[in-house]
């Protein structure tokens, strides 16, 4: 990992060790893991005689690492401090149409040096990893305490708020992939609905970009003494928006309109489609082991607590084995009244609490009650049928028992002592 550099400045007049420290700050781009922008620092003039022009990011990790997937849905993702010349950041940014907008920072040479130390000590390899949290620990947070770190006065930031929770600002940025936020608002729980500050949302770039711009040190000194655009937007990074017909909603609402359907059939034929519920009850038992796991297993902050288990969670697979078996119907049918009682409840106090839902959410949640309506309503008027048809019979053969009795003692002829018959 590259800890100094040595890169000339075309064109720029500095004097002898003299540095300037900016921000980078990267639009958002097509990929989920660029939906927010990204934001580096980049520091740039003459240190010890040489010239440098150098970047430092808060945002690289290995994908190849051990275990990549598991550790990340654990919430165990280390991400590293790496430095390296500047010209080597800009490319990849500029390729894919993505504005880069930089800010020189209002810092005194004391300032920024003790800037570059820091960054210098972080990036080296005993160093370099930090455990990644999405909205508390990520590329932005992390310069901004460096900031906090490195200048004499403290920063005050335009402490207005846009958004209110983080779960507002990630949709927000997360506008055009709305299965992707459905994921988010699958996984993580009612921690990112709480309250934030306006400095709190600054863990979107782009968000700490316009607050920088606003801030000032205490003695009244802007935080930023000039801005530029390095490479201008081109087309459109983002990919467009998901047609309303295909986002989670609609698909909640095609669902749930299936579902009624089928319980209808189901109730006139007096019939249960033991395929759907093994169907619909196992995804629903899959996604309630993922929600199990990160509520009870991952170090994810913000998994935890998630009043979705109450509907999604791995007991749902018993139903959807249960259901195919008339010995184990009686595990069906109390998975049929769990799922009336209380993911009825759940849908009535949604309102009422912290944390926010997908709107999918809800339709999905009436697939699951009618559902289960339908199977407890069949369920026990079958088993009323059945229970007169066996008592019918059992009247039939209790009367067939007694007549034939009976014909046996009218049909028979008694006899004399002397044997003849009467």
């Amino acid at each position: 990992m590259l800890i100094l550099f040595g890169f000339s400045l075309s064109g720029e007049e500095i004097r002898k060790d003299s540095i300037i420290v900016s921000l980078i700050t990267c639009s958002p781009g097509s990929e989920i893991y660029e939906l927010c922008g990204h934001e580096a620092v980049r520091v740039r003039g003459i240190m010890n005689g040489e010239r440098m022009d150098s970047v430092w990011n808060y945002g690289v990790f290995d994908f190849n690492e051990p275990n990549f997937v598991y550790r990340f849905v654990k919430g165990e993702t280390d991400y590293r401090l790496a430095g390296y010349p500047f010209a080597w950041f800009m490319p990849e940014y500029v390729e894919a149409g993505r504005e880069v907008t930089e800010q020189d920072l209002n810092l005194t040479q004391e300032e920024a040096r003790r800037m570059l130390r820091l960054l210098q000590h972080e990036s080296k390899p005993e160093n370099c990893k930090y455990r990644y949290n999405y909205v508390k620990d990520n590329c932005a947070t992390r310069i901004v305490w460096r900031l906090d770190s490195a200048a004499s006065q403290r920063v005050i930031y335009p402490d207005d708020v846009r958004y209110g929770t983080f779960r507002e600002e990630m949709r927000s940025y997360h506008r055009n992939y709305p299965w992707y936020q459905f994921g988010i608002d699958l996984a993580l729980g009612g921690g990112l609905d709480r309250p934030i500050r306006g400095r709190d949302e600054m863990f979107v770039p782009v968000e700490m970009m316009l607050k920088s711009a606003g801030a000032h040190f205490e003695d009244g000194r802007p935080l930023v003494k000039e801005t530029r655009v390095l490479s201008a937007k081109r087309g459109e990074p983002v990919l467009p928006a998901t047609p309303w017909y295909l986002t989670p909603w609609a698909v909640g609402a095609y669902l749930l309109l299936i579902s009624l359907a089928i319980c209808g059939i189901q109730a006139w034929r007096k019939t249960i489609f033991k395929v759907v519920y093994t169907i619909w009850f196992g995804i629903c038992g899959i996604a309630g082991c993922v929600v199990f796991f990160l509520v009870f297993v991952s170090e994810h902050e913000a998994t935890s607590p998630n009043l979705l288990l109450i509907w999604l969670n791995p007991l749902q697979l018993v139903f959807a084995v249960c259901v195919l078996s008339r010995k184990l119907r009686y595990g069906a049918v109390a998975m049929a009244w769990y799922n009336m009682i209380a993911v009825g409840a759940l849908l009535i106090v949604w309102p009422f609490q912290l944390q926010s839902a997908n709107p999918a959410f809800f339709p999905m949640m009436g697939s699951t009650i009618a559902l289960a309506i339908a199977y407890a309503l069949i369920s026990a008027r079958k088993r009323k049928e059945n229970e007169k048809i066996s008592n019918y019979g059992a009247v039939r053969s209790r009367h067939h028992e007694r007549g034939g009795a009976g014909s046996s003692r009218r049909g028979g002829t008694s006899k004399t002592r002397g044997g003849h018959s009467r």
